[in-house]
């Protein structure tokens, strides 16, 4: 039977990073789970059928049968069991990825817990999406950096072919502020920007802003204004010979001992020591 893998450190890549791919053909009734990931992990299935079994947002668990062509996405911390059908056990391809441009894009193409599996509404996206996730799991040989160039499109493809009428589900208008809103921010975080800017980008006051957002996101807007700029700093300390004091006003600090405060905030180290550490 066909089974390959390959791991990867996705935290060298901030807003899109793979972490683990594969390619199996599993033998009749072949069972993986109960088991949950840290990150998000797609499977495309290329040939037979299997099942997944998996809570929806109210915790009641379901079943999804899928097919050649389609696949399914299963959510970080998301406790899923899934397994080949006996008659046509399927074969398929999974990529695991995560970063800060994955939620949103996860939104865009419509997959929630309740809509976890992928049928796609645009066959010429779906060939795409085969196609790159084919690629980076038969390259493993090739550079990570190389890889992720790949992966950032079978990404895009997955959003373009999955992608339904309606981007913003359930609480519409509320998804498609906060969306702007992140926009917003990674436009214009290398600048010296407030939550009041955010807030007034997206045409709201703070306050009813920040409890939208957070409701949403799970923090405040300032936090994850924060921690997107402490993530691009340390993207630019890792990759690049920038000083201390230029990844600062890199990411809208001007000056030096204030970014390095913030920095150490999250990280728990000085930047200059991170660095050190984490350098690639």
């Amino acid at each position: 039977m066909l089974f390959n893998f390959k791991i990867y450190s996705g935290r060298h890549f901030v807003d899109l990073g793979m972490y683990q791919t594969g390619h199996e053909q599993c033998p009749s009734g072949h069972l993986f789970g109960p088991a949950s990931r840290e990150h998000f992990l797609f499977h495309y299935v290329l040939k037979g059928k299997g099942t997944l079994l998996c809570p929806d947002s109210s915790g009641e668990l379901k079943k999804h049968v899928i097919r050649e062509n389609e696949g399914f996405l299963i959510f970080p911390g998301c406790v899923t069991t899934y397994f080949a059908d006996a008659d046509e056990p399927w074969e398929y391809v999974w990529i695991e990825f995560d970063g800060m441009s994955v939620r949103e894009g996860i939104d865009r193409a419509g997959f929630s817990l309740d809509a976890p599996v992928y049928r796609a509404s645009l066959p010429d996206y779906r060939e795409q999406v085969k196609e790159e996730a084919l690629y980076i799991t038969e390259h493993p040989e090739e550079s990570q950096l190389h890889l992720v160039g790949h992966l950032y499109l079978f990404f895009d493809s997955l959003i373009r072919s999955n992608r339904q009428v309606n981007t913003y589900s359930g609480s519409s208008l509320r998804d498609y502020y906060v969306h702007e809103a992140i926009s917003f921010i990674e436009s214009n975080y290398q600048n010296d920007i407030s939550v009041e800017d955010i807030a007034k980008s997206v045409g709201l006051n703070r306050s009813y802003f920040g409890k939208i957002f957070k409701e949403r996101e799970g923090q405040s807007p300032q936090a994850f204004l924060l921690s997107y700029r402490m993530a691009k700093a340390a993207d630019i300390l890792q990759t690049t010979d920038l000083s201390v004091a230029e990844t600062g006003v890199s990411v809208g600090y001007q000056n030096q001992l204030h970014f390095s405060r913030a920095f150490k905030g999250v990280y728990g180290i000085p930047p200059r020591e991170w660095r050190n550490k984490n350098r690639v």
